[in-house]
């Protein structure tokens, strides 16, 4: 299966504590996104996004810093997981957030880079 890779970068303005805590924080990020979330806090543990259609497991967790996760959607095939790293930087008036994800299937390639945007930093740019 062909693959690609999503590289994205975005300023918040918000502490990279607040931003850590929407992407982990299971209230948080369902309030967010507007759907369910369950996420653990610990490397090795499972979370579950948009009322199970997103799941992974936590691969590296640096509180306010770096974010680790397998991850993957439920129309992918099956037991296919990209990687995606949410990285984290003090900047002048907040936050940057560097996005990676690898091992994107091709065929979701557009919708799944449109959706980051859409989806997670269009809402967090509003609400942070």
């Amino acid at each position: 299966m062909k693959t690609k890779s999503i590289k994205q970068a975005v300023l918040l303005k918000a502490e990279p504590h607040d931003v850590y805590e929407a992407l982990m924080d299971s209230e948080k990020h369902s309030e967010l996104t507007g759907s369910g979330a369950q996420i653990s806090r610990k490397v090795g543990g499972k979370f579950t996004a948009w009322g199970g259609y997103i799941d992974g497991v936590n691969l590296e967790l640096v509180r306010d810093q770096k974010i680790v996760q397998s991850w993957r959607s439920s129309d992918w095939p099956e037991k296919h997981y990209s990687h995606v790293t949410f990285f984290l930087e003090k900047a002048k008036n907040g936050t940057k957030l560097t996005f990676t994800q690898t091992g994107v299937p091709d065929l979701f390639y557009d919708s799944i880079k449109q959706g980051w945007t859409d989806y997670y930093w269009k809402p967090m740019k509003e609400t942070l």
